[in-house]
């Protein structure tokens, strides 16, 4: 598992719910201009990662000092992204989305992966 895999699982960890009732408020995102209208012009962060992913399809920022660059795509209902972090190449994988609020949950290998919480800001 990669550094920046387990902090993004760290900072999803930390965050306090409580699985089953947290779990059904979420909405999940199928469609891509969807996601465009809830990450245009925001930025996602957690504890020490601060991302910008444009509707052009690249991603940009940081993650706890180290740069973070890549670009994704949209594919089948699943945001599918390409990730460098510092100068670790990490592998391409498509993640469900889900939403709730201001938070977007990003759960790896089509759904069945680890989660990621991040804040849209």
């Amino acid at each position: 598992m990669t550094f920046l895999t387990r902090a993004i699982a760290i900072a999803a960890l930390s965050l306090p719910f409580g699985a089953p009732v947290l779990a059904e408020s979420f909405k999940t995102v199928t469609d891509k201009s969807e996601f465009v209208d809830l990450i245009d012009g925001r930025q996602l962060t957690s504890l020490g990662i601060r991302l910008s992913v444009s509707p052009g399809g690249a991603i940009s920022g940081s993650a706890f000092g180290q740069d973070v660059r890549g670009a994704w795509r949209w594919q089948g209902g699943f945001f599918c992204r390409d990730l460098a972090y510092g100068k670790t190449d990490l592998a391409s994988n498509c993640q469900q989305v889900l939403v709730r609020g201001d938070t977007i949950r990003f759960i790896a290998d089509q759904g069945t992966g680890q989660s990621a919480d991040l804040r849209l800001r």
